[in-house]
């Protein structure tokens, strides 16, 4: 089995420095590219490898960098930013890769930046990732020294400049227009669209955002082609995908497997199984920010469009599960909690609504709740979802809200009936 983002990362060791990272095959997609591409055969070349956004969207790659105007009308100036602000709760796929090879990461930015001709680029990383930026910074420093960043790279004509932004520790930092906003010294709030960041992004500038996980495959899709990196996948989305599970298994962590491995493989195989004593009830499979699924789905393919046509989202690919000794009104409070406490206030349902949804849930779970809450918590849902709100942050909230109603009403109804939590 093939893993071509964490084949040169161990974890007992440092990471690789650039000469080491050269000899084990590192920066020759940013030779190829420069020297051998033009930025439209790069952009069509990651275009046919169907690689869809890692950071939650699932939107293809090559189309979102293609939006990117071009040509000598186009402006002169145009951004790339990775999007290392990892604060979705239960997602940690993205540490892995800062931590253990941050050239790929580089590696990855510069090639995008060449496909849609941005001569800065901002790796905007979450502020609690420390031992991530001491090895980003100490990485562009290296690249720096060895001409792969900088003016003129390798003689090809294309500058390419690389910084470092660490965020200040908002969620909403994650949301890509909110980011952007943050990177400009302003409230991270998101912005109206359109226009679109491809279009008027950082400073009025067209700008590419991509997550990490996505940047760190394009080396890789250079190096051996698109007809390699869809053959990776047991599914119609291309490649690998970082996979993580945690809950009341035996061995949770991190995984790089084909996109499409089965939810069960995942759970039973990789994270060995339910602890002694613990059974499984359901899963958020996509991070914090998604849909619960129950037993009847253990056997979808875990990628974009099955785990959509089961209800919920892939998102993140980093699963938490939930267990039968787990209070899941108590798990969707806390999650509440969470959602209420980082929404920026720029919109009434999220700013208002949110704070509600978490004092019912609190009320219910301390046994003062009643069945109108249960109507109420529905509503809220409703009204938090898609195209209520300016960003996905509500939507995302809503989904463990509205899936928990469905999947586990019984527990919410014994929490209003016995007036106290059963599993206390």
């Amino acid at each position: 089995m093939e893993r071509p983002l964490t084949k040169n990362i161990h974890l007992n060791r440092p990471p690789l420095d650039a000469k080491e990272y050269e000899m084990a095959g590192g920066y020759l997609a940013v030779k190829k590219a420069l020297l051998k591409m033009a930025p439209v055969d790069v952009i069509e070349l990651i275009k046919e490898s169907n690689l869809k956004g890692r950071g939650g969207a699932g939107f293809n790659t090559g189309m979102k960098w293609s939006f990117v105007p071009m040509g000598e009308k186009a402006p002169s100036t145009k951004y790339l930013v990775a999007n290392a602000d990892e604060m979705e709760p239960g997602t940690f796929k993205d540490r892995l890769l800062l931590e253990g090879n941050p050239h790929q990461l580089l590696e990855g930015m510069i090639v995008a930046a060449y496909a849609i001709q941005a001569n800065t680029g901002y790796v905007f990383l979450r502020f609690a990732y420390k031992e991530a930026a001491k090895r980003i910074l100490q990485a562009i420093k290296e690249a720096y020294e060895a001409g792969f960043l900088g003016e003129n790279i390798l003689g090809s004509g294309f500058t390419f400049h690389l910084h470092l932004h660490t965020g200040v520790g908002r969620y909403m930092c994650g949301e890509e227009t909110a980011l952007l906003n943050a990177l400009e010294g302003k409230r991270a709030t998101p912005r109206a669209k359109p226009p679109f960041p491809q279009v008027s992004g950082l400073f009025g500038k067209p700008t590419i955002v991509n997550n990490v996980e996505t940047l760190c495959n394009i080396p890789h899709i250079i190096n051996n082609g698109a007809d390699w990196f869809k053959s990776l996948s047991h599914s119609e989305d291309g490649g690998t995908k970082l996979y993580g599970v945690s809950g009341n298994v035996n061995a949770p962590g991190c995984w790089e497997l084909p996109m499409g491995i089965s939810m069960r493989e995942l759970i039973e195989e990789y994270a060995g199984g339910m602890k002694e004593g613990y059974k499984f009830r359901g899963v958020l499979p996509g991070g914090a920010s998604t849909d619960f699924l129950t037993e009847l789905h253990l056997d979808i393919k875990m990628d974009f469009k099955s785990v959509s046509m089961a209800g919920s989202r892939l998102g993140t690919g980093t699963m938490i599960v939930l267990d039968d000794r787990t209070c899941p009104v108590g798990f969707v409070h806390n999650l509440e909690q969470f959602f209420a406490h980082e929404s920026c206030g720029w919109c009434t349902p999220c700013r208002e609504g949110l704070p509600w949804v978490e004092k019912i849930l609190w009320s219910i779970e301390q046994g003062k709740g009643s069945l109108t809450d249960l109507d109420l918590l529905e509503e809220q849902a409703r009204l938090l979802g898609p195209g209520n709100t300016f960003c996905a942050l509500a939507p995302g909230a809503a989904e463990p809200l509205q899936s928990a109603l469905k999947y586990f009403r019984e527990d919410f109804e014994q929490h209003i009936h016995q007036h106290k939590c059963p599993y206390d």
